[in-house]
Order: C-alpha cells, then structure tokens, then sequence
C-alpha cells in the first residue's frame, strides 16, 4: 500500500545524540515533531497554557519581559511533587493535542518522527510503528554532559539518574543506535536506518 503514514517515536538519554539523529532524518525529508519544543509552545504568552500557569503559580514565575520564568518554575517545582504534578497537568494534555494535529497534518507517505524524551517513562512505546533509541552508556553521556555542556558533575549524574536506565529503553526498542563513537558514525548510522528501513515503511 503507497502513501502510508510512518509514526516514528525517537527517544534516548540526556546527551545520548537523540537530537543529532533527529537534525540528520529532518535533512532527509522526515516531519519532526519535537515534544520540547512543543512544551515551551502551548505555555507562550497569549495562550491559555500561559495564563493556567500564571493563575496557579503567580506572578512571580513571569519574567520582566511578559514570558515564564523557567529557572524560578523549575525551582518551585523540581522539590514539590504535588506542584510538578499540577504543572504537568497543564502541559502535558495540552502537548499531546497538538502533537496530535501536527501528526494528522502530515502528508500521506510522510515519515513523522516524534523526538520525545520521555517515551520510555511515559509508557509511550505503544503509540509509535517503529521505536528508535539512540543509546550510549551513562559514563559517556556524564562526559559529555561535563565537557560539551559544561555541567556539573553532580548535576549531571543527578538529571542521568532521574531518568529511565538502558535496560528500561532496551525493553522497548525496535532499534537502538549505538552512539559511542563520533558523530560521524552516528550521522552514517541514522542516514543507514533511514533508507533502509524507514523510508520504505512509508512506500
């Protein structure tokens, strides 16, 4: 059958390279639809994410220039489970939505690549044909987190641990890209997975 729609769900750890492999398949042709960029969208000024936030966290987690204040949110609710909670009653539905009608707005044949962090956790795996992780170790990805990003080492063990382990990802992946190497290899590897296999599911 032509014209197929492909869902892809494309996760991995903190400096994993998930987003290295999203830039390579959005070159090639894929719809991306990048689930953070979609959580700072539905809580922008003038929408009703925005002002739902404002009426339950107040005034002070808006910034001098009319946009949320995301260090002062995130100290309110990184040691608050009740308030995290709230706040992601507010974005998460509103996330999914949207997410939603970008999926129903790709063209028949697309390739639509959900770059989702939280796919593991969320319990998601099931909404997608095909599950890509993009996988490397956490020695690597503290590494990383610490020489590339200038992290912390504390903080980055600490957003490493808060975050599904290997063993959870491999469970559910259909794929795994390996990412020990560089981003050469990584690039040649998602370029390989993408003719080989993605794109002839939507032919």
């Amino acid at each position: 059958m032509r014209g197929l729609m492909v869902f892809v769900g494309l996760t991995g750890g903190i400096a994993s390279g998930k987003s290295t492999v999203a830039r390579t398949w959005a070159g090639l042709g894929a719809v991306i639809i990048d689930a953070d960029v979609l959580a700072r969208e539905v809580v922008a000024p003038g929408t009703p994410g925005f002002d739902a936030v404002r009426q339950r966290f107040g005034e002070h987690v808006i910034g001098p220039d009319g946009s949320l204040d995301r260090p002062a949110l995130g100290r309110i609710v990184f040691g608050d489970a009740a308030a995290r909670r709230d706040l992601e009653q507010i974005i998460h539905p509103r996330v999914v939505d949207r997410t939603h009608e970008l999926r129903e707005a790709a063209a028949p044949g697309a390739v639509v690549v959900h770059d989702i962090p939280l796919l593991v956790e969320l319990d998601r795996a099931g909404d997608y044909d095909l599950v890509v992780i993009v996988g490397a170790s956490a020695e690597t990805r503290l590494r990383r987190l610490v020489e590339l990003r200038g992290m912390a080492p504390d903080a980055a063990r600490e957003r490493i641990a808060a975050q599904a382990d290997d063993a959870a990802r491999r469970a559910v992946a259909d794929v795994w890209l390996d990412n020990e190497g560089t981003e050469a290899d990584l690039i040649a590897a998602a370029e390989r997975l993408w003719h080989e296999r993605l794109r002839p599911l939507a032919s």
